[in-house]
C-alpha cells in the first residue's frame, strides 16, 4: 500500500503542475507523468462524474485508493470482519481502460476453530464501451475481466483462481442515477465442488445535495453448481456516499457506508455493515 500513496501522490502533484500549466495557457505533454494525466483527465471528462456506490461497482473509468471494512453477522450467531475488501489501487493508463490492484484482504473470525487470515490477491481489468458526461446523455457502458489468485490462506480464499468477467452501466436522470452490474464467477478449476455464481448490483441514488448522496442497493447473488446449487441470495443495502472532498492539490477524499439485510430465506450473512474510504485523484 505504501507503493500505492507514493504513485498516487507523484500523479496528483503532476496533475496540479500541469493544471498550472494550462492556466499559464501552456501545456506540457513531454513528460511521462504528465502525459499520462492529459490523457487520464480527458478520459474522465468524457463520461458522468457520478459518485461509485458503496457495493456496486461503477461502469466509470477513475483513479483512485480505496479500502473497505465488512462487518458479518453469520447465520449461526457468529461474526467476523473483513478488513480490506476491495483495498488497492485503480489507474487509467490508456483511453478507455482502467487497470486495478487488489491487495488480498485481512479475515478476522469470531467462531471457534475458524482460523484468521488473508484472502485472494486479484487484478482487474475495465475496458469502457460508450460513454456521455451530463451534457451528453450521462450514461456509461463498460466490460470488466477481474482475475483473483489463490494466495488466501486457512481457507479464506478460493481454493482455485476465479475469472469473472462482468457487464457494468449506468443512467442519470435528473436528480436520480442509476448504476448497475452483471457477472459470473468462473473457477478455473474444481468447478462441481465450488459451483458458479452470478453477481447481479443495482444501485439508485439520489444527487440533489451536490456532495452527499443516499442510496439504495439491491444486491443479488445467483448460484449455479456446488453445495448451493439452485439456491439465492438478495440483500438491500440502504447508504450514503459523500465526497468529493479537496485534500490537497487534486487529490480528494470520498466517504460511504451502508447497512446490507438479507431477504431471502437462504443467505450467507443475515445482514452485513460496510465502510468505504476512497482516494481519488
Amino acid at each position: 500500500m505504501i507503493l500505492f500513496f507514493t504513485l498516487a501522490a507523484s500523479l496528483a502533484c503532476t496533475r496540479s503542475s500541469s493544471a498550472q500549466s494550462a492556466d499559464s495557457s501552456t501545456t506540457d505533454d513531454s513528460g511521462f507523468w504528465g502525459a499520462w494525466e492529459n490523457r487520464s483527465a480527458q478520459t474522465q471528462r468524457e463520461q458522468p462524474s457520478w459518485l461509485t456506490p458503496v457495493i456496486t461497482s461503477t461502469a466509470r473509468l477513475k483513479q483512485e485508493i480505496r479500502y473497505d471494512i465488512y462487518w458479518q453477522r453469520n447465520p449461526n450467531g457468529s461474526t467476523q470482519e473483513n478488513y480490506g475488501s476491495s483495498r488497492g489501487l485503480a489507474l487509467i493508463p490508456f483511453s478507455r481502460i482502467e487497470i486495478g490492484v487488489n491487495a488480498p484482504p485481512y479475515f478476522v473470525h469470531h467462531e471457534a476453530g475458524v482460523k484468521d487470515g488473508t484472502g485472494d490477491f486479484s487484478l482487474m481489468a475495465k475496458f469502457r464501451i460508450l460513454a456521455g458526461n451530463r451534457e451528453k446523455g450521462d450514461y456509461v457502458l463498460t466490460a470488466f475481466l477481474n482475475v483473483s489468485f489463490p494466495t488466501g490462506s486457512y481457507k479464506n480464499g478460493s481454493s482455485h483462481a476465479v475469472l469473472t468477467p462482468t457487464i457494468a452501466g449506468g443512467k442519470g436522470l435528473r436528480d436520480f442515477v442509476y448504476q448497475g452490474t452483471f457477472g459470473a464467477d468462473l473457477p478455473s478449476s474444481g468447478t462441481m465442488l465450488t459451483g458458479r455464481r452470478l453477481a447481479w448490483n443495482n444501485a439508485l441514488q439520489y444527487r440533489r445535495i451536490k456532495m452527499v448522496w443516499p442510496e439504495l442497493e439491491v444486491n443479488s447473488n445467483f448460484y449455479n453448481g456446488g453445495s448451493n446449487a439452485g439456491k439465492k441470495q438478495v440483500l438491500l443495502t440502504p447508504g450514503i456516499v459523500a465526497g468529493r472532498f479537496s485534500v490537497y492539490r487534486n487529490l480528494s477524499l470520498t466517504v460511504g457506508g451502508g447497512v446490507g439485510f438479507a431477504v431471502t430465506h437462504f443467505h450467507g450473512n443475515t445482514h452485513e455493515q460496510i465502510l468505504t474510504v476512497r482516494l481519488p485523484f
